[in-house]
């Protein structure tokens, strides 16, 4: 099987998309599977491979961070001709994935695609409110051609059932059990962020309007005095809001940066309480790695977070921007240690199920299933 991948990010862009696929290209090298990956330069220094082949690019409004492309159509059209695809898998709708929609179409080729961003969610954040309808409309327009469409979530999965999109199927997200694991020294970052309180809470994640840090904020002023005295909270992202959110800091409070690899999978499991108010997730990639590092999560009941988290079980669900209902839940952990330590052990159980290998071994059986059905369905 030969597969083309045509995507608006990719590592080494730090978003859930990117480190998707790269995951993805990583199993596919040990799977000896020929594949070649179209998206535009990186802002940062590009990730070299000869299976990879690069567009230039613009800044995103909406996402600094990641690169609006300008295809190079002529290029796209050797590289297929030359490479000549089983499938092509598009994983953005952006231009990039219009040039692997516009591709597939002409040579036809076996289609799939992937959704991995509610923008719709985003725009409240952004006051962008009256772009809903046409946001959808377009949606639903690039969407329409594939033979299955890939979602993270049964929450995805069904807000785009009831938006009429059609072919869908789960494609859900594992963890690397083995870099995020609980035994890691908790003293190895009390130490490197100068650290003295009792307990450690932490946020991962883009410092960005659509992860609602304005409820974190409100949260952490939320808590009560004798509390809050005995937490220290670490923000681990990098994003828009990133001055502005240490303009607002409490003494309490430090920001590591971006974090990735050991430095990351260390603070997970030296934290005893991981908080997610995010409400806009498709899936929540740092939820599953908290989990797996052994860290009770907190997470807002909404999009995909739901779908991971048991309430109860391994954290709990909160009403989303209610900073009330999430401290009250932090309380009642920090107050209960037994609880916190069996939540703990559950979160580690549920992570060890959620393998990556699994995962794309039946993302293959799908692309099968594609590639053998008659491609004329594509376009009815």
């Amino acid at each position: 099987m030969k597969i083309a991948i045509f995507t608006d990010t990719f590592y080494p862009d730090v978003n859930g998309v990117a480190q998707t696929l790269k995951r993805f290209t990583d199993y596919l090298d040990k799977q000896c599977i020929s594949y070649k990956v179209f998206a535009p330069h990186s802002v940062s220094n590009d990730y070299v491979s000869n299976h990879i082949h690069r567009f230039k690019s613009l800044s995103f409004f909406l996402y600094p961070e990641c690169r609006f492309a300008i295809p190079n159509l002529l290029q796209i059209k050797s590289e297929i001709e030359q490479f000549s695809p089983d499938l092509i898998h598009v994983a953005t709708p952006f231009t990039v994935g219009l040039s692997g929609v516009y591709y597939a179409k002409k040579y036809n080729i076996p289609m799939v695609g992937s959704y991995h961003t509610d923008f719709n969610d985003y725009l409240h954040y952004y006051d962008l409110q009256f772009l809903s309808k046409p946001i959808w409309k377009y949606m639903k327009w690039f969407h329409r051609p594939f033979q299955k469409l890939f979602v993270p979530s049964i929450d995805t999965f069904e807000k785009l059932n009831s938006r009429g999109f059609s072919n869908l199927e789960i494609w859900p997200r594992g963890v690397d059990c083995q870099l995020y694991h609980p035994n890691y020294e908790k003293t190895i970052v009390s130490s490197r962020y100068g650290i003295s309180n009792k307990f450690i809470l932490t946020y991962v994640g883009r410092l960005a309007p659509e992860k609602d840090l304005k409820t974190l904020m409100t949260i952490t002023d939320s808590l009560p005095p004798e509390i809050n005295k005995h937490i220290h909270w670490l923000i681990a992202g990098d994003g828009p809001l990133l001055d502005e959110l240490k303009r607002d800091a409490k003494p309490n409070m430090t920001f590591t940066g971006y974090l990735k690899g050991a430095g990351l999978a260390e603070v997970y499991s030296a934290t005893d309480i991981f908080v997610f108010p995010s409400p806009t997730e498709t899936f929540g990639n740092v939820v599953l790695e908290a989990l797996a590092s052994g860290t009770p999560v907190i997470g807002a009941n909404s999009g995909g977070v739901k779908n991971i988290i048991s309430t109860g079980n391994t954290g709990y669900l909160c009403e989303p921007g209610n900073a009330d209902d999430f401290a009250q839940r932090i309380v009642q952990l920090l107050n209960n240690d037994p609880k916190r330590e069996q939540m703990a052990l559950n979160a580690r159980k549920y992570a060890l199920t959620q393998k990556w290998d699994q995962i794309f071994e039946h993302l293959l059986d799908q692309y099968f299933t594609v590639i053998e059905e008659p491609t004329k369905k594509v376009y009815a």
